[in-house]
């Protein structure tokens, strides 16, 4: 349910700082001091979607708001975090990347809970203090806002197991506070490829490019029924429709519109927790000079969408090492390749290779024309969006990282040192053309997670998913 709320912050912080602050909840989370210039060199922010019938002081909403909404009552809904999104931003690179974690990841939860899905970190902890809380005399409210503080704790470290980086702060909102974020700005600008309905979220959109905002804006964001890839799909709506918010809250209409800036630092100051170190000023001065084509999303690397698991049902499969490799390289340019041996040995290298093309299937093509060549075949996969080829590799595994990218025709190379020795791992991107491209021709299945689940008017070349435009979606 969470869109670019730091931007609102960003844009409102100037003028009207106090007016806002005033009516935020804060909680004290235990969180790095990110300071001008963090340790790792970056300010990682996790943003939270709150599928919670409840404001952000744990009062009920009212049950008219939540029938607008299709959300049902006030006891439906719990403390999923149906979206989770790792905002970072590179110290002094003036660009971010806003990561999403799709809700139905199989991850190990913090907090001694063990492997779950990654929206119920907050939950379970939330469940486990508030039950430890009863009985201890303290009031029911205080019960309510101590358990909710317990809860955003074990999921910051749950995020921070699974992505090896420190959670400078924390933002989190809730349904109605979403709702009422999107009409204050006058909607958000997205386009469908088709035709949708969809009568558990409320959704129903003609298809092409349209504004939406309030109740529509919400079944946008929320229905995963009847989408192709379903919750993965889902995370490429969230994606499109963020970016949309951040278009419109980086130009200058919004915010120098009283009425509107009004509207939102009313709808913000409701809905939205954030830790309270946070210094609203100084991270506004951070931000201040942003722009639509610095903002990149993307998606955290996923495996089986249809993982089944012992307790929770289907859910996505998540590589922790892999996603470790992923956030560590998020901003940097790789590194190039040295000339290859004449002399290596290929059968001594066993190569994985994950599709970040858009083209279904193109991953086990490639490693059949790489088996051709002597290598061990390893694991086929999916992968999020990439437009540049690459091939990762473990500590000492130069040599036949080389000896794979000269035999797919070239790509750039760098190390990961979470790649096991003697493996190699492809990562094809929409550039690559090489052995097992040629002649092929996508099956039309949508076989990858996150933004390159999506079908793009050239395969070939997908349209990445920016603050600069309107990406088409399912």
């Amino acid at each position: 349910m969470l869109s670019a709320v730091i931007l609102l912050v960003t844009g409102i912080a100037w003028q009207n700082l106090k007016s806002l602050t005033d009516g935020l909840t804060k909680q004290d989370l235990n969180l790095a001091d990110a300071g001008e210039k963090p340790a790792d060199g970056a300010i990682d922010i996790l943003l939270v979607g709150m599928d919670s019938r409840t404001d952000s002081k744990g009062n009920p909403l009212p049950q008219n708001i939540l029938n607008e909404l299709q959300a049902g009552g006030s006891d439906d809904g719990g403390f999923n975090t149906d979206t989770l999104i790792l905002l970072h931003i590179p110290n002094d690179s003036g660009k971010a990347y806003a990561v999403s974690f799709p809700r139905d990841s199989y991850v190990k939860i913090a907090g001694g809970f063990g492997r779950h899905k990654i929206n119920s970190a907050y939950g379970y902890a939330k469940g486990q203090a508030a039950e430890k809380l009863q009985g201890s005399g303290k009031s029911a409210p205080d019960i309510e806002m101590e358990s909710r503080k317990a809860g955003a704790n074990n999921l910051i470290e749950t995020i921070q197991n699974l992505t090896s980086v420190k959670i400078d702060h924390y933002a989190e909102v809730n349904l109605v506070g979403f709702y009422e974020i999107t009409k204050a700005i006058g909607g958000i600008d997205v386009c469908l490829n088709k035709n949708v309905r969809d009568s558990f979220s409320g959704a129903n959109f003609k298809a092409g490019p349209q504004t939406i905002e309030g109740k529509s804006a919400l079944a946008f964001v929320r229905q995963r029924h009847g989408l192709p890839m379903g919750d993965l799909d889902r995370v490429v709506r969230q994606q499109v429709f963020m970016a949309g918010l951040a278009k419109k809250m980086l130009s200058a209409g919004v915010l120098t519109d009283s009425k509107k800036r009004n509207d939102m630092i009313k709808a913000v100051s409701g809905a939205i927790v954030l830790d309270d170190g946070w210094d609203i000023t100084k991270f506004a001065l951070q931000m201040k000079d942003m722009t639509g084509g610095n903002m990149t999303f993307q998606t955290i690397p996923t495996g089986n969408p249809d993982l089944q698991t012992p307790e929770d049902g289907s859910a996505v499969e998540v590589d922790e090492s892999e996603v470790h490799a992923f956030v560590k390289n998020l901003g940097k340019a790789p590194a190039t390749s040295t000339p290859v041996d004449p002399k290596f040995n290929n059968a001594s290298v066993t190569v994985d290779v994950r599709n970040a093309s858009g083209q279904a299937g193109l991953a086990a093509q490639v490693q059949q024309s790489l088996v051709a060549k002597g290598f061990k075949a390893g694991q086929t996969g999916n992968a999020e969006a990439m437009t540049k080829s690459v091939v990762r590799y473990g500590k000492g595994g130069e040599a036949g990282a080389n000896a794979v990218q000269n035999a797919l025709g070239g790509m750039k190379i760098e190390e990961d040192v979470n790649i096991p020795a003697g493996t190699a791992r492809v990562f094809l991107g929409s550039d690559y053309s090489g052995p097992g491209a040629q002649g092929f021709s996508s099956s039309g299945a949508l076989n990858l997670d996150g933004a390159r689940q999506q079908p793009a008017p050239d395969p070939n070349a997908p349209t990445p998913i920016t603050a600069d435009g309107v990406r088409c979606v399912n």
